[in-house]
């Protein structure tokens, strides 16, 4: 079985055999990555990969997980832009417990009336 070095940001240089990471691709944009968990210390880690690492990894026998971006991120929703009065009002609103039904509250306000 094929066995490759990667790099764990807390222990350093890790060998890996090939089924212990996953490359990543992503079906709408071609980005490349791969995760594995580190044998030291168990931590997931995740790294950037260029198509030429994606395909190497690839034609050693490395599984493969193809993901996309969420389609919420092609909406455009209407309405005026987001401003920092905005923002600020929302940060005092998650000091309270009870934001959450808060903001229930004001959906609902400008959903039906």
């Amino acid at each position: 079985m094929t066995t490759i070095r990667a790099q764990c940001p807390d222990c350093g240089d890790v060998q890996l055999k090939i089924d212990e990471l996953t490359v990543r691709v992503c079906d709408d944009h071609d980005d490349g990555a791969y995760r594995f968990r580190c044998p030291a210390c168990r931590r997931t880690v995740s790294r950037a990969a260029s198509a030429r690492i994606v395909g190497l990894l690839l034609s050693a026998g490395a599984p493969r997980e193809v993901w996309q971006w969420p389609a919420e991120l092609a909406e455009r929703p209407d309405g005026p832009p987001l401003t920092h009065d905005d923002l600020l009002d929302l940060h005092v609103l998650l000091q309270h417990d009870a934001w959450f039904e808060q903001v229930v509250t004001l959906v609902q306000r400008n959903t039906t009336g």
